[in-house]
């Protein structure tokens, strides 16, 4: 490899890891204040928060990689441009095109790794996200309650809230529950309580010292029960079982397998099928068309040039997008479909290197008057 190739590649995968770096650790904290939110509003458990973390995280990885190989690309580019490390190896007999040997050295194995991503690893971690909030969906209303928040369930039919605990051995503290259930509204008073196992496994909320009040709106029937020891069955009554929890994931489009939905042949699957392979191939044309978008002048401002390379970019994704919303509703064909947009951006990306390798010969000079 030559000398010329070797500093491409080397600074290409500088740029490419800090890139890469920066826009993971900035995904990574958009998503856990959202997913701690979550957990503090109830709609998902606080023990689960790190392994939806982990696997969004691999969901978002082939957008973040097809992204920071375009950015490094554009930015070593056009550094040798404004540094004038450029008219060095133009000297020196190479052109704009000799860049696209060294990038594509790193393009198709970001590429491929990227299609492994889309194809097998991003749906089984759509699974794994499925299957979480499912296991969480089924769990029993009082198992969600944590010290110190509200829970809403049933769109707001049943609403929990403890406080910390006080004595050694509680889970909770104070214990208030508000249920509405068939033309019943009851609240539900105790002092403690705890969590029971059973010997044959059944796990029970056990609460302690209490009131439970029933009552009809509107009506002057009332019930009153005091009680010292009151159990809730903390088990969920849904299928839990692994085959059945995966079944049911699969179902969801982003977390069906790629066999499969070549099996379901429909428009939906289709529009699928061209997401997971459009953004390897868009990895590709990205950093392709990274070269002439970086050959700046280095006398202009470098705002403007790097404003339409994200522009550029920002449109080639949301035409893809765009493509798979009209493949998924049958406007457009997935035959068309799959290519068009690559076609449009590689023809874009020949026009742009023609533009920048062609040479205007110098104007004849004016006749003397």
């Amino acid at each position: 490899m030559s000398l010329f190739k070797r500093s491409v590649v080397s600074e290409i995968m500088s740029h490419a890891g800090v890139v890469f770096s920066t826009l993971l650790i900035v995904w990574l904290s958009v998503l856990l204040v959202r997913l701690l939110g979550d957990a503090a509003s109830g709609s998902i458990g606080a023990d689960v928060v790190f392994g939806l973390a982990t696997f969004s995280s691999i969901t978002a990885l082939p957008v973040i990689l097809s992204v920071s190989l375009f950015i490094a690309v554009l930015t070593t580019v056009t550094r040798n441009f404004r540094e004038s490390e450029m008219v060095v190896w133009f000297a020196s007999g190479l052109s704009l095109k000799d860049w696209v040997g060294p990038v594509m050295r790193l393009a198709i194995p970001a590429a491929m790794l990227i299609a492994f991503l889309t194809l097998f690893a991003s749906p089984w971690a759509y699974r794994q996200i499925a299957e979480y909030r499912q296991r969480y969906e089924q769990r029993s209303d009082l198992s969600k309650v944590t010290a110190g928040q509200f829970i809403e369930t049933e769109n707001g039919a049943r609403v929990f809230f403890a406080e910390e605990p006080v004595n050694e051995g509680d889970e909770l503290g104070k214990v208030v529950a508000r249920i509405n259930d068939d033309g019943w509204l009851s609240v539900v008073t105790a002092n403690s309580a705890r969590v029971e196992t059973q010997d044959n496994g059944d796990r029970f909320l056990v609460l302690s010292q209490g009131h439970r009040y029933d009552l009809k709106p509107g009506q002057t029937e009332f019930r009153l029960l005091d009680f010292q020891r009151y159990g809730f069955r903390l088990e969920g009554e849904a299928n839990t079982t692994p085959e059945a929890l995966r079944a049911q994931a699969e179902r969801q489009i982003k977390a069906r397998p790629t066999t499969l939905l070549l099996e379901d042949n429909n428009d939906n699957a289709n529009s699928q099928i061209m997401w997971r392979l459009a953004l390897p191939l868009a990895a590709l044309n990205l950093a392709l068309l990274a070269i002439p978008l970086g050959a700046v002048n280095p006398r202009l401002g470098r705002s403007g040039d790097v404003l339409i390379a994200g522009l550029v970019g920002l449109l080639y994704m949301n035409l893809i997008n765009l493509s798979r919303g009209w493949i998924g509703t049958g406007q457009l064909s997935f035959y068309v479909g799959i290519w068009l947009v690559h076609a449009i951006f590689l023809g874009l990306m020949v026009f742009m290197m023609w533009r920048k390798l062609r040479v205007r010969p110098p104007k004849a000079p004016k006749p003397a008057s």
